[in-house]
């Protein structure tokens, strides 16, 4: 190993994720997020535009019955390798950290996927104008911790579906509010006299992926306006993956124009052909 990667791999485990706003203090979530479009020919398509957008994305397509990327405590340290949450280093320190903690890695992807639902839930009423109810009562985990979850909502209580409109929302963001609590008792703010503090998220090893996803999307709820969050339409074929909008005229309308985007062009083209020609049959 030489010495540039001595360097970076001896660092605290909270390297510098690149929010999408601008905040009073930084805060180290993770890696930056700049290089993701440069992977080569990804298992999986990373276009939210943040970070936690993506681990909503982690379903294909996101509505129930679609497939789980995320199967493993495994998959899950790839997947945050890929999207610049931890460095090669911090990945093999947290996969040590796992090994010396046995259970611990299922806990860990049992919390990522809970904060993943949680921030859905949250955003899925947003996306239908649906407003959380206030006061509502939390939600409980379900099943055993062993790091193989679906993403249906066997995560959320049934009290919450027997309490009406906004209550799953409002259950979902109490239960996130209580990860984020979690993670900041797992945290420590760092000073220096030449620049602005930073918050370190991270420090204890084997729950650094959730706590980093969990201080992430509370920063998303808190800080991003939600009208650039939107959702590739599954009524028209899409996906139902979410993602910021950032486009000049906040006209986008698919995950990505070269897949989803395009599928749905080939398919109004086909059915535009077929309507031709039975209109040619008839006359």
């Amino acid at each position: 190993m030489n010495a540039a990667t001595d360097s970076a791999t001896s660092a605290p485990l909270a390297r510098r994720l690149e929010t999408v706003t601008s905040v009073s203090t930084k805060t180290r979530y993770g890696g930056s997020v700049a290089g993701v479009a440069e992977e080569r020919k990804p298992e999986l398509r990373i276009v939210g535009g943040h970070p936690v957008l993506d681990l909503v994305n982690t379903v294909t397509p996101r509505r129930p019955g679609g497939r789980e990327h995320l199967t493993s405590p495994t998959a899950l340290l790839a997947w945050s390798r890929r999207v610049g949450l931890v460095g090669a280093g911090e990945a093999r320190a947290v996969g040590a950290a796992w090994r010396a903690r046995p259970g611990s890695a299922g806990q860990a992807l049992h919390a990522a996927l809970d904060v993943r639902e949680s921030v859905y839930e949250v955003l899925a009423a947003r996306l239908l104008d649906a407003t959380p109810a206030p006061g509502a009562e939390p939600p409980a985990l379900a099943g055993a911790r062993d790091g193989r979850r679906g993403h249906t909502s066997s995560l959320r209580s049934s009290a919450a579906d027997r309490a009406g409109p906004g209550a799953r929302p409002a259950a979902a963001l109490e239960h996130l509010a209580l990860r984020w609590a979690a993670a900041t008792a797992r945290s420590t703010l760092v000073a220096a006299a030449d620049r602005p503090a930073e918050v370190v998220v991270g420090t204890d090893l084997a729950f650094a992926v959730p706590d980093r996803l969990a201080f992430a999307a509370v920063e998303l709820l808190r800080a991003v306006d939600p009208a650039h969050v939107k959702q590739c339409p599954a009524g028209e074929g899409g996906c139902g993956w979410l993602f910021l909008d950032q486009s000049r005229n906040g006209s986008r309308r698919w995950c990505a124009m070269a897949d989803c985007g395009a599928q749905a062009k080939a398919r109004k083209l086909t059915a535009r052909r077929r309507a031709a020609r039975a209109s040619t049959v008839e006359a």
